[in-house]
């Protein structure tokens, strides 16, 4: 058997890079998604004053190719400043794509999982 053989095969369709941020910080990430955007078009979704989801803080959705990433993530990782970012695919396994599949640039913050059961 190959190292490979075990290994489970997962199909990425694209990633959201979630932008956490509070009061404080509204503004800097509004302004982190618009600065992105320019240099690496992505989709921007709303910019939540609340929790949604499994997000346990306020937070905005940014949609990254397969293609983009390995441009988005290098630049968020310089250009993050106080904005906490959680990056995830989607790979139409909600469950694992909020768990098992994920990347942290600053804070990382315990998910409401429970929504996926």
């Amino acid at each position: 058997m190959t190292p490979n053989q075990n290994r489970e095969t997962v199909s990425i369709r694209d990633y959201h890079a979630h932008l956490y941020y509070d009061v404080n910080t509204l503004d800097e990430a509004r302004s982190l998604a618009d600065e992105l955007n320019l240099i690496h078009p992505v989709k921007i979704g709303t910019f939540h004053q609340k929790p949604v989801g499994p997000h346990p803080v306020w937070s905005c959705q940014l949609t990254v190719s397969v293609d983009q990433l390995g441009e988005v993530i290098p630049w968020l990782l310089i250009h993050h400043g106080n904005v906490d970012v959680f990056i995830h695919p989607n790979t139409g396994d909600d469950l694992a794509d909020h768990t098992r599949y994920v990347m942290w640039i600053g804070e990382s913050y315990p998910l409401n999982i429970s929504i996926f059961s």
